[in-house]
């Protein structure tokens, strides 16, 4: 054949593949994962959304949330005879709901994401060196976290909050510490696993120093079950929150969080249910949002259930 035939046909082949329509090239496995489930797709919405309220707060919310106008009062939301002026109703101060609702936003992410950081941190730390450093070791770490497993979490977080005092900073402290133990465990199972497989067995042989076998190749490859954990950890951050809030030991009340919010809604349950109701469904839906993404997670990163 002569050559300038082959150069011909290679450049036209350059061509067509080049106008190639892009619904016919292949996307990301976890954009198409994605757009099959379908239903994750609600939840990243609604996540995004509850981001984007948060970050923009002081533009969306149409008063000052801890604006007090008692003549104003029990404003009902404008869908059960209310007006817009309030457009969610309003509390037993006369504070806006809505504007209340928004600023919660950002109390509750603000807890959820530093306190599973903080948590994410220390346990994956403990669990790698328990899991990589065995015998003795393993068996303090293994122990302390069993000793705190021993106790419910809600009684210990509320036990520490009352000796320590209520607060933002000493609840994303006292949950963030608390919160380890399911992060090592999960991490120390991973290690267990990975550390007597061959690639790793054949890193030591050729004198691969511990430290870099740790970050380079076990890691790597135990992320899947901790970004698991990781969004379920998020939902249940935010209950947890709400819970301390809703029994006086979370942030000051003169910060507007949803757990705050359904405290003060119970004493008006009769003749104001929307006090309690609103900031409910805002825990709801919010926690939804992430289970829905964890389903998600776990599915698309289990490589069993890819089969």
């Amino acid at each position: 054949m002569n050559p300038s035939d082959i150069q011909h046909g290679a450049a036209t082949l350059a061509q067509e593949v080049a106008i190639l329509p892009r619904s016919r090239r292949k996307r990301p496995r976890w954009i198409t994962s994605l757009f099959q489930a379908k239903v994750p797709l609600f939840g990243i919405a609604m996540l995004c959304f509850l981001v984007a309220a948060a970050v923009l707060a002081p533009n969306l919310a149409p008063h000052d949330p801890i604006a007090v106008s008692l003549a104003d009062r029990l404003k009902p939301p404008f869908f059960a005879g209310g007006t817009m002026t309030f457009p969610l109703g309003t509390d037993g101060l006369g504070q806006d709901i809505l504007s209340r609702i928004i600023y919660g936003a950002r109390i509750s992410l603000l807890i959820g994401f530093t306190v599973i950081t903080i948590s994410g941190i220390i346990g994956i730390t403990l669990g790698v060196i328990a899991g990589y450093a065995g015998g003795i070791v393993d068996d303090v770490i293994m122990r302390i976290a069993d000793i705190q497993l021993a106790f419910p979490a809600i009684i210990l977080y509320i036990a520490v909050m009352a000796v320590i005092g209520p607060g933002l900073r000493n609840i994303i402290i006292v949950m963030g510490i608390v919160g380890w133990v399911a992060y090592a465990r999960i991490e120390r199972g991973q290690v267990l696993q990975l550390r007597d497989q061959d690639f790793i067995m054949a890193a030591r042989s050729v004198g691969v120093p511990s430290l870099r076998i740790v970050l380079r190749h076990i890691l790597p490859n135990a992320w899947s079950p901790i970004i698991v954990v990781t969004s379920f950890s998020l939902a249940s951050t935010i209950i947890t929150e709400s819970s301390l809030s809703f029994l006086g030991l979370g942030v000051p009340p003169s910060v507007p969080t949803w757990g705050a919010m359904l405290a003060s809604g119970r004493d008006y349950l009769r003749q104001a249910w929307w006090l309690a109701t609103l900031p409910g469904l805002a825990i709801a839906l919010t926690v939804l949002a992430i289970n829905l993404i964890g389903d998600w997670l776990r599915d698309y990163l289990d490589p069993r259930l890819r089969l």
